[in-house]
């Protein structure tokens, strides 16, 4: 785990405490739709070789290192993409949580909000969605989960290329970490241990299938 998310541990052991939950509760399903399309794999792809290039460890191939480092950009643009669309469905399950454990009643008194489920995608995930996060290939999905919801900690819109400056692009991940820290400092929100929840990890398409099926039966 990263230096960001070794501090947002200290920090929420001082600010939060833990839920009293009945029982084990089952969590709603967390639908994650595709994390790019063809486009932006070609953006990526130009925008690591890029990168290499600018450091010395490729031929820039005749291009000079404005046209490098706005491929550069361009692909780190992609990538904020994204996570923004990434951390819409992420914040969108962590407000299904508390409006689901509420309702349910398994645990009164409780100071539930969003913040306690971001923490359990960030630090507490289940192993058997843990693993197929890693058959997706995502195999640092905490970096993941925590940029895209610190993300969307700070924009309501997604905004345009033109709106950020060069400088944030690069190194936008260091202030997405942050985002997150900040969000979960601040926020006053009781903890579930691993043994009080589960849930379910579904592609989009993978969903729409399971629901199609059980309608016919």
């Amino acid at each position: 785990m990263s230096k960001q998310g070794g501090n947002t541990l200290e920090l929420l052991a001082e600010n939060s405490q833990q839920a009293v939950i009945n029982t084990m509760y089952r969590l709603p399903p967390l639908i994650l739709h595709p994390f790019s399309g063809p486009e932006d794999a070609t953006v990526l792809m130009e925008s690591a070789h890029a990168s290499i290039a600018l450091q010395g460890w490729l031929p820039t191939s005749g291009e000079s290192r404005e046209v490098l480092d706005g491929k550069l950009l361009k692909g780190r643009y992609a990538e904020l993409r994204m996570l923004y669309y990434i951390g819409k469905d992420l914040v969108r399950w962590m407000e299904q949580c508390v409006e689901s454990v509420e309702a349910s009643g398994n645990a009164q008194n409780a100071r539930l909000s969003p913040e306690t489920f971001g923490i359990i995608l960030v630090q507490q995930i289940p192993d058997a969605v843990r693993q197929k996060l890693v058959s997706w290939g995502v195999l640092d999905f905490s970096a993941l989960f925590r940029r895209s919801i610190g993300l969307h900690s700070i924009f309501r819109e997604f905004p345009t290329q033109e709106s950020l400056t060069p400088e944030f692009l690069r190194k936008y991940h260091r202030h997405l970490d942050q985002w997150f820290e900040y969000r979960m400092r601040e926020s006053a929100y009781d903890r579930l241990q691993p043994s009080q929840f589960s849930f379910d990890l579904f592609a989009s398409g993978e969903y729409t299938m399971l629901l199609e099926q059980s309608w016919n039966n």
